[in-house]
């Protein structure tokens, strides 16, 4: 309960003294009296919000709000800004209006608020991150886009969300994972677990060829786990380095590795001597090697 209560605060907090300094007198007091109470508002007077995070709606699921909203109406009120006039921008539920104008309604119920940009952006991104169906790759890039554009630390956000602050680096983390990990959180083929313990390990290739395994082998989180424990202990247990590599070559050999997908071994040794290795599993894959060496 703690924990939600925290979450409908920060919300409250968003979602409250937004007016604008410049709003006539007139239109605030409009405006506080629509804040408190629902209103009811033309479905083709409302844009939507450029700033939503969220750009993929699921079809079946949508398809099922739209019957819902034919037997039983929109029972949730969608939050908008005013826009000049009788124009209306969405901060939050463009699923529901999106479900509501498929259903044929004229009107819905909606909260109307005054926010200017930045204040729109950073209430879209806390209510998106509220929503259960999310993956975690959604989650982190609401994260970091609430960081990065509305100018808040690790500790402000965690206020907004009522997260911990532990919590919302572990999202943040999976950012940095290999293009094609990302998209396997992001099509539900791994778990926020699976993403969070490979995020733990710090070379890209050792990455890949555990993520590979856990794909091959239908691994558990805690199975993936146990598998990077075991070839850490291997690597600990191993003879010094047997590279010889500069932080530039390291650093262009995790480049490679991420954007083809592929390991790619570098052994050289003090003379500068040395062979360079790229694995492929396919030919698809060779001929994209190809083309990129042949670049």
């Amino acid at each position: 309960m703690g924990k939600k209560n925290d979450i409908n605060k920060g919300l409250r907090a968003l979602l409250s003294n937004i007016e604008s300094a410049n709003t006539p007198p007139a239109k605030k007091k409009l405006v506080k009296e629509l804040s408190s109470n629902i209103a009811t508002i033309a479905v083709a007077s409302i844009e939507a919000n450029p700033f939503q995070p969220r750009t993929e709606f699921d079809e079946e699921e949508l398809s099922n709000l739209v019957q819902s909203i034919k037997t039983h109406g929109l029972i949730q009120p969608i939050t908008v800004r005013s826009f000049g006039g009788s124009k209306f921008q969405l901060i939050s539920g463009e699923r529901r209006w999106r479900a509501s104008q498929r259903a044929g309604l004229k009107e819905v119920p909606a909260y109307i608020r005054l926010a200017n940009d930045q204040e729109m952006l950073e209430m879209a991104l806390v209510e998106n991150i509220q929503r259960a169906d999310l993956n975690a790759m959604e989650v982190a890039i609401s994260y970091q886009r609430l960081m990065d554009e509305c100018n808040l630390t690790h500790e402000a956000l965690s206020d907004r969300v009522g997260k911990n602050r532990s919590t919302i680096t572990n999202y943040v983390r999976l950012l940095k994972l290999p293009p094609q990990i990302q998209q396997s959180v992001k099509a539900s083929e791994i778990s926020m677990g699976h993403a969070r313990a490979l995020a733990g390990i710090d070379e890209v290739s050792l990455q890949l060829e555990i993520f590979k395994k856990v794909i091959d082998g239908g691994l558990s989180v805690r199975a993936t786990e146990g598998l990077i424990s075991s070839f850490t202990k291997k690597t600990a247990s191993e003879s010094p380095v047997k590279e010889a590599l500069t932080s530039e070559l390291l650093k262009w050999k995790d480049k490679m590795m991420s954007k083809y997908g592929t390991r790619i071994d570098i052994k050289r040794n003090a003379k500068g001597q040395g062979k360079l290795s790229i694995q492929f599993n396919n030919d698809d894959e060779l001929n994209t090697l190809m083309d990129a060496l042949g670049k």
